[in-house]
């Protein structure tokens, strides 16, 4: 590991039909959305998992006691933990706070982010061993794919207008009012809408609406 003292967290919610990617399910069908969910949360573990940087948290919602979540500890070493309750910022907070109390730096990142490569994360982890406070990668729909931090600062997440256009640039605003030194890292595109996922590769759409949820046995 490049990072042994550093934590990866990586956000998502158990793949249950309805719940998820819901924007998707007049194309795909309820559980052919939630299909896909599952397919990207297993993507991303690969993918974070294979680069081998550091260890992998994995921070559920409802519950990592769900069969999913407990399949995904078996299958790629991770520990899990259950997100705090609260809205979405606080949520973050938590979570980062509680790694960087037992770790010298964190990231948090989603599992809609197909192209995520384990050179973005090898970068942001350098940009904070290099001293960086904080690092943050832009999504294209305005809101942001990663965050890392050396430190948790609660400000960076109160009433940010999650969802909307105006997440990245909103959070960079605060970044630059804390005068907390940053690094921008390469933009990258999440799947939220039937325009994102016809824009992805087959091999990752294949199992979509088949009602097989192809990585997840």
């Amino acid at each position: 590991m490049n990072y042994p003292a550093s934590r990866l967290l990586v956000f998502t919610r158990v793949p249950r039909a309805g719940q998820v990617k819901t924007r998707l399910i007049p194309q795909l069908g309820a559980q052919g959305a939630a299909d896909f969910h599952a397919r990207l949360i297993h993507h991303c573990l690969q993918t974070v998992t294979r680069a081998g940087l550091c260890p992998v948290e994995l921070w559920c919602a409802p519950s990592c006691d769900d069969p999913f979540f407990q399949a995904c500890r078996e299958r790629y070493g991770l520990e899990l933990h259950d997100q705090a309750q609260g809205g979405l910022g606080e949520r973050m907070h938590e979570a980062l706070a509680a790694a960087l109390a037992r770790a010298e730096s964190a990231l948090l990142i989603g599992t809609d982010i197909p192209s995520l490569e384990a050179a973005d994360l090898d970068a942001a982890f350098q940009a904070l061993q290099q001293g960086k406070d904080a690092v943050v990668g832009p999504a294209r729909d305005g809101g942001y794919y990663l965050i890392g931090l050396k430190y948790a600062d609660w400000r960076l997440f109160d009433r940010i207008p999650w969802g909307t256009a105006t997440v990245f640039q909103e959070t960079v605003s605060r970044l630059q009012q804390f005068a907390m030194d940053w690094r921008r890292l390469r933009e990258h595109g999440d799947v939220d809408t039937p325009d994102d996922y016809h824009r992805l590769p087959e091999a990752i759409r294949s199992a979509a609406g088949s009602g097989n949820p192809g990585l997840s046995g």
